[in-house]
């Protein structure tokens, strides 16, 4: 597979249970017969997505033979993606702070991380190498105790987002450019690729805009709301790569913003809860249900228009890393 002069797009989607931020209760899984109807849509595109998948999906031989069948006929990668609060061991507090993987102990986070890899394993017969912590809870800790597992691909980090205040990570100076994280007690050529969730700006000088959202938020005039001003204004607008934030041509100028800056690679990320009504407040209607496929078929015409390439994250993920190894970069 060749990467040289393409412009290419990654489709992130956490295949979730219903009630995922009820800590307490115990999984339902009815929003995953809404993927049959997505896979349609991105079938029609020849669009491969990522499907991450926590370990209720994974234990739940309804929504394993749903996926298998997408997966074994080519049309979708399948990855993991970790709920600490519903995947075993259960050794933590329960807590708001523990829900984020990266909180954790280490030998505890990895444990977890086995748990989910081997229900991927038993019940795909695949060996998962792309990853997404829930709730974006990935730190350095979370990257090495992958690496172990054999991951290749992380796409935890949200750009130019800031999760402290939910006992998050800190992502607002990352950028969305693919980089190599390179791990402790390692050789230098042995590397986590991460891929970031696309968050950028339509504004040219993304580090600029970052610097003056940061600044703005940061003083005191966040109280006249300055920020929303800035936007209505078309002045300084953050838009995500995602059809629960942002409509079709938001993010189709946003594709166009990241072009420009240079980056290579968008990625598109939702929820599969978002899919049906009730379960999110991104989706609360029938109506937005339908508004939700509308925006994702919106943009991926137009990403079919402008060739840009789909691509899943093992694809993309691997062809670097065999791309490092044949060029001996250390």
């Amino acid at each position: 597979m060749s990467l040289e002069g393409n412009m290419y797009l990654a489709i992130t989607i956490d295949v979730e249970e219903d009630n995922w931020s009820n800590y307490d209760s115990d999984p339902v899984l009815t929003n995953i017969g809404k993927l049959s109807e997505l896979q349609k849509l991105f079938d029609e595109y020849h669009v491969k997505p990522t499907y991450l998948i926590t370990y209720p999906v994974a234990t739940d031989m309804n929504s394993v033979s749903l996926l298998r069948e997408i997966m074994e006929d080519g049309r979708c990668e399948i990855g993991a993606h970790v709920h600490p609060w519903n995947t075993p061991p259960f050794e933590e507090e329960k807590s708001v702070k523990n829900t984020m993987l990266f909180n954790l102990k280490r030998e505890l986070q990895y444990k977890k991380i086995e748990s989910l890899h081997e229900k991927i394993r038993r019940n795909f017969e695949v060996e998962p190498v792309s990853f997404r912590a829930g709730r974006w809870g990935f730190d350095q800790t979370v990257a090495e105790n992958m690496f172990k597992l054999g991951y290749k691909v992380d796409c935890s980090v949200s750009p130019y987002i800031n999760w402290q205040r939910d006992h998050g990570p800190d992502f607002s100076n990352c950028t969305p450019g693919i980089q190599r994280l390179y791990l402790e007690n390692q050789e230098h050529d042995h590397f986590l690729l991460e891929i970031p969730a696309t968050i950028g700006f339509l504004q040219p000088n993304f580090n600029l805009c970052n610097k003056m959202f940061n600044t703005i938020s940061n003083s005191k005039l966040k109280h006249f709301r300055m920020i929303g001003v800035l936007d209505k204004l078309k002045m300084l607008n953050k838009v995500w790569l995602s059809p629960e934030m942002s409509d079709g041509m938001e993010m189709i100028k946003l594709a166009n913003s990241i072009k420009r800056e240079g980056y290579v690679l968008l990625n598109m990320f939702f929820h599969s809860t978002s899919l049906k009504a009730g379960l999110t407040p991104f989706t609360k209607t029938l109506e937005d249900e339908n508004i939700i496929m509308k925006r994702i078929g919106d943009f991926l015409k137009n990403m079919t228009i402008n060739n840009v390439k789909s691509v899943t994250l093992r694809e993309y993920g691997l062809s670097i890393h065999e791309m490092a190894n044949k060029a001996g970069i250390h």
